[in-house]
């Protein structure tokens, strides 16, 4: 186990502390089949980004403004789509912990998106929470992370991130933080810690009152 101290914990959503997998890789695979697009190129490239810009990336001769409005049509469908869609092991648990420290949850979804995920799994959504309305620039920029910081009133530096994405872990990295890798695909993307599931995250108030004091159990 490891223990550090936080100005504040930044939390992503999918896959670090809700499994919506079954419903993400459904529509996906379903738009790649519509575009001739091999399905599982696509599941290499979507995790952590914003819809717009993973259609970007697997369509770049097409217009933005036609990727923007496929990914509305893509967003309600997964904001109407909530059958298995969970909280991961020990996330409700952390989240309580967290009640009164500073955290945000920093998540490419849109706020809909957020609120219908975070309610199926039966997650509370933090007070600060910074969605894809909020940045010009999807993970792996880190812009959102940045935000995150800046609502709190703390140093970016002293701040800590929990991601599963390679795409988020990056963009942790890439504000100056360090970062909980969290699930089986974080390990490859070098985060500073490693966590199987949240329940991997133990928090409480720092002993000077100040932070968070932010205990990993090593995985």
């Amino acid at each position: 186990m490891t223990t550090t101290h936080a100005a504040a914990l930044l939390l992503d959503m999918d896959g670090t502390l809700v499994d919506s997998h079954a419903v993400v890789e459904r529509l996906w695979r379903a738009w790649s089949v519509a575009h001739g697009i091999d399905p599982e190129h696509t599941l290499s490239v979507i995790h952590g980004r914003q819809g717009q810009d993973s259609m970007a990336l697997l369509l770049p001769d097409r217009p933005q403004e036609q990727n923007l409005a496929e990914n509305r049509e893509l967003l309600a469908a997964e904001t109407r789509e909530l059958d298995g869609v969970v909280a991961l092991p020990g996330a409700a648990d952390l989240l309580a912990g967290l009640a009164g420290l500073p955290h945000a949850l920093v998540t490419s979804a849109t706020r809909e998106l957020a609120a219908a995920r975070m309610g199926a799994a039966g997650l509370s959504m933090p007070a600060v929470a910074i969605t894809a309305e909020d940045v010009t620039a999807s993970k792996p920029d880190p812009e959102g992370f940045r935000i995150a910081a800046n609502e709190l009133g703390v140093d970016p530096a002293d701040c800590v991130v929990a991601e599963d994405s390679a795409n988020g872990i990056a963009a942790g990295l890439a504000a100056g933080m360090r970062v909980i890798g969290v699930g089986p695909h974080a390990p490859a993307a070098e985060p500073t810690w490693m966590v199987a599931t949240p329940g991997g995250i133990h928090v409480a108030r720092a002993a000077n009152g100040s932070g968070i004091a932010i205990t990993v159990d090593n995985g």
